[in-house]
């Protein structure tokens, strides 16, 4: 045979045998059964308040149903409060599972990107949007400020004084359920205290905070626990201050576990304990509900003692364990019922 023939003979052969020789197989990517998406307020991710906490849920569904992180599960920051719209708007783009928005200040961005996405689900946190695509997620914080008004006023009681202060923000029925709740608190373990009662007008001014936790301070009280955000720090400053000058007065901290916010000396803190509010759990059972196909749209769901919603911090260095074994057994009441905690102060 001629070598031209062999050749031709060869290549045949091959094509036959090996016909997808030279062709490149492109890799099918396969998106995740489930994806959910948060949407960060202007606070950030680390902010060791509601963003983070929401996300640590989102982390937690997240790992335990299998998802990556960056693909199952991720976030966008928002530097800004115009911010919000669009980034909602582009999680809605993707055609994410489940999209979650953080705090108060998401309202009127909720609102307005369910309106434009009727298809996708949505979860706004510590607020109401009345959207069949949308479910919120709100607080029993009257019954988380009745077990810090227990632990003040046994404190108190334990130190030997008598007089303890709430700090408000702006005084409206969200708030004043804070103040409620802590008052009931207070007076169910020593109804003699007396409890001093300040509203500063504003979420954002430490100053104002830190010059209303004087004059409660210099009026003789002890203990002062706030529902005053960023005012709040103020008070806690104030503490910290008196505190360190041998003046020993204390802070209870609200929403996260301010014990780091009272740091003084050599570790010692004047953050007496912290009303929580555990929107790490409402993100992580709002998230698997969806996955489940039980997305509660256009409901509002609230997180409570029962569900493990609002509570103490896991670890409360500042209280005895004859302190703690008190609230847990309030604790245990108003979850099962047997009491029932108002959410409006006595006038």
């Amino acid at each position: 045979m001629r070598r031209s023939g062999l050749i031709f003979l060869i290549m045949a052969v091959l094509l036959v045998f090996f016909p997808a020789c030279g062709q490149k197989k492109e890799a099918k990517i396969e998106e995740p059964s489930f994806r959910v998406g948060l949407v960060t307020d202007v606070g950030g991710i680390d902010d060791r308040s509601f963003n983070q906490g929401t996300w640590e849920g989102i982390v937690r569904f997240g790992k335990e149903m299998g998802l990556e992180e960056g693909v199952g599960y991720k976030y966008l920051q928002s530097s800004q409060e115009a911010d919000y719209v669009p980034n909602l708007a582009t999680f809605a783009d993707e055609g994410l599972d489940l999209i979650v928005a953080p705090g108060f200040l998401f309202q009127n961005a909720v609102a307005e990107v369910a309106k434009q996405y009727p298809d996708r689900k949505f979860l706004v946190i510590d607020t109401v949007v009345e959207a069949p695509n949308v479910v919120s997620a709100v607080f029993a914080e009257h019954e988380g400020s009745f077990l810090v008004g227990v632990a003040a006023g046994l404190k108190a009681k334990q130190d030997g004084k008598n007089v303890v202060g709430f700090l408000g923000g702006m005084q409206f029925p969200l708030i004043e359920k804070f103040q409620a709740g802590f008052e009931a608190g207070v007076k169910a373990v020593y109804p003699e205290c007396t409890i001093l009662v300040d509203y500063a007008g504003d979420f954002a001014a430490p100053d104002k905070g830190q010059a209303i936790a004087q004059k409660q301070f210099n009026a003789g009280a002890y203990i002062i626990f706030h529902a005053a955000g960023g005012t709040g720090n103020g008070m806690i400053k104030e503490a910290k201050e008196r505190s360190q000058k041998g003046d020993i007065r204390w802070a209870i901290g609200v929403d996260k576990d301010q014990y780091q916010d009272g740091i003084y000396g050599e570790g010692t803190s004047a953050v007496l304990t912290s009303m929580v509010k555990r929107v790490d759990v409402a993100a992580y059972t709002v998230a698997k509900m969806t996955m489940e196909g039980n997305f509660p749209g256009g409901q509002t769901l609230a997180f409570s003692l029962k569900n493990d919603g609002v509570g103490l911090p896991a670890e409360n260095p500042n209280l005895s364990p004859e302190i703690l074994a008190v609230v847990e057994e309030y604790a245990k009441k108003i979850a099962s019922g047997e009491l029932v905690v108002p959410d409006t102060p006595k006038k």
